[in-house]
């Protein structure tokens, strides 16, 4: 092994990497470990599905944006502070979203935790690539690429242990002694390293978080306002016109400042670097778009608890923790590209499975069979994605790559939240509708206009899915019953087909995500960026003019 890039007092790198990982593991947990969670939420406040949405988009949303400006600051001010910093906000936070009274303060507790998610994650990324030689390098890049595919599918496993156990609040405070031990690690391990003094872009961190906020916000409410206008002549499609303008802008003044940016577009001239965060962007949209409607497709029309839920995910989380390391070494002998598209294409089959068998009736053990799939794709997918992304990354670009690629990767799960959200509680409008009234066809003649009666009287949405549908007072006990068996059937498949019709969203996304790795060259772990790479780029001194 080649000498660590900084000393270490004779301790190898390895020592390092436990409290980032950690709290790295914390991080990605909570990006999934609510989706378990939302029936229980929406019970304890009352909450529509569109609310319970925000507390994950909330989140992602705050997480992502700041990213980049947070990879900025830890060049500035040092990995080491600003990880212990963003650890503490993290875990306060994460108490105050277990005590929150009402779905505003969690959802503004989730933006809180949020930002210090941001703060911790490029930090991670940028102390490994600055610490571990390029030899090893790979290999430590793996172990974070592992815990990030791991984390992810297995947060609602996690989530329904804790919210079957001890309830919903769990799901937050667990992080409390997790974080306090990642910090007291940390102190103790993790080394001071050499800062480089940086102009901090203000208005592009400004424009970064209003375009993505409007896109989501659109995105995400749009079903609540059917599409339409929201105050006086402003429409959902202007929001998202008007946020995809100032992302736009956005990217001409990174583009203005150059190597002083946020996000330097220079980074994006490496082939492999831009690829990955495409595929990135894809596989984060994926794993949200998967969870959301399949968890409450679960509990809400399969009638499982939280916890048995949860148990549908838990063979493939387990697969996916024992692939990641092989498929780290394989991308070691093969070209690690095609570990990434064979991962990609191991996703995709699982969900068409999924879609194939999907219905009301559908046992668990098949669901179980077709997520198999899922865990040993996510498994081949991380570790081998993040050493293509950040092969040609080195102390001078660790902060700003390391920062750019979590930030679009966590815009996915932050579209992917919103979109899917969007389109699910979109279609379930349509869905259930035509579904009860193929059902009411069925009824007696005598039967049909009661049944009718139940969803003509309801603001047929997601959120009266939870509530149920009751048949008329004056219908007589007998025929009650049978309109009562009729309604739960019928939204069982309006639901069902709501459900399929959002996973083709996620395998159209899985797609993309697979052609672009296929596109991806042969760079190998511990080989950096050629010269013409984000590697040779010197961004130490801002004052002076970079040199490629």
């Amino acid at each position: 092994m080649s000498a660590p890039v900084v000393d270490l007092k004779g301790r190898s790198p390895w020592s390092v990497l436990p409290p980032l990982v950690l709290g790295f593991f914390m991080i990605m947990v909570d990006t999934t470990i609510v989706n378990i969670a939302v029936p229980s939420i929406q019970k304890a406040f009352g909450a529509s599905y569109t609310d319970v949405g925000w507390v994950n988009s909330a989140y992602l949303l705050s997480f992502a944006v700041l990213m980049l400006p947070a990879g900025r600051l830890g060049d500035r001010y040092g990995p080491r502070g600003m990880f212990l910093v963003g650890l503490v906000v993290f875990t306060v936070a994460s108490a105050a979203c277990g005590f929150a009274g009402s779905i505003g303060v969690l959802i503004a507790a989730r933006v809180i935790q949020g930002v210090g998610g941001a703060a911790m994650t490029p930090q991670t990324m940028a102390v490994i690539t600055r610490v571990f030689p390029p030899k090893s390098r790979g290999a430590a890049l793996g172990v974070w690429g592992m815990v990030a595919g791991v984390a992810t599918i297995a947060g609602p496993v996690l989530g329904g242990i804790l919210v079957e156990s001890w309830g919903w609040e769990w799901i937050f405070w667990v992080n409390i002694p997790v974080g306090v031990v990642a910090l007291v690690w940390t102190v103790m391990t993790v080394p001071h390293l050499e800062t480089h003094k940086r102009y901090f872009d203000v208005i592009g961190t400004v424009l970064a978080v209003a375009g993505l906020f409007l896109v989501v916000f659109a995105l995400q409410e749009g079903e609540t306002y059917e599409w339409g206008k929201i105050w006086g002549p402003v429409t959902i499609w202007e929001l998202v016109g008007v946020g995809l303008v100032v992302l736009a802008v956005f990217v001409l003044r990174q583009h203005r400042l150059g190597e002083k940016a946020l996000l330097p577009l220079r980074l994006f001239h490496y082939r492999n670097f831009s690829l990955a965060n495409v595929s990135a962007f894809m596989i984060s949209f994926a794993m949200l778009g998967i969870f959301f409607p399949l968890t409450i497709f679960l509990q809400t029309i399969l009638g499982l608890s939280p916890l048995h839920a949860a148990y549908v995910n838990l063979p493939a989380s387990l697969l996916s923790g024992v692939v990641a390391p092989f498929a780290g070494r394989l991308s070691d002998k093969v070209n690690g590209k095609w570990v990434v598209a064979a991962g990609f294409a191991f996703i995709g089959v699982s969900l068409a499975l999924v879609y194939a068998v999907l219905s009301p009736e559908v046992s668990e053990a098949t669901l179980i069979f077709c997520m198999l799939p899922f865990g040993i794709g996510t498994g081949m997918v991380f570790s081998p994605l993040v050493n293509l992304a950040t092969a040609g990354l080195d102390h001078r670009t660790a902060g700003a790559g390391a920062g750019a690629f979590n930030a679009i990767r966590q815009v996915g799960s932050v579209v992917g939240s919103a979109a899917i959200v969007a389109m699910l509680t979109g279609r379930l409008a349509t869905t259930i509708p035509d579904a009860a009234r193929s059902v009411a066809s069925t009824l007696p003649s005598q039967l049909q206009a009661p049944f009718e009666k139940i969803f003509a009287s309801s603001e047929l949405s997601a959120d009266s899915l939870q509530q149920g549908f009751q048949p008329p007072a004056d219908v007589p006990a007998s025929a009650a019953k049978q309109i009562g068996a009729a309604a739960q059937q019928a939204v069982g498949d309006g639901f069902t087909v709501a459900v399929k019709d959002t996973l083709l969203l996620v395998i159209a996304a899985l797609v993309v995500g697979g052609v672009a790795a296929l596109f991806m060259s042969s760079t190998r772990r511990g080989q950096d960026a050629p010269a013409s790479g984000p590697a040779a780029v010197d961004t130490e001194d801002d004052e002076q003019p970079a040199t490629v």
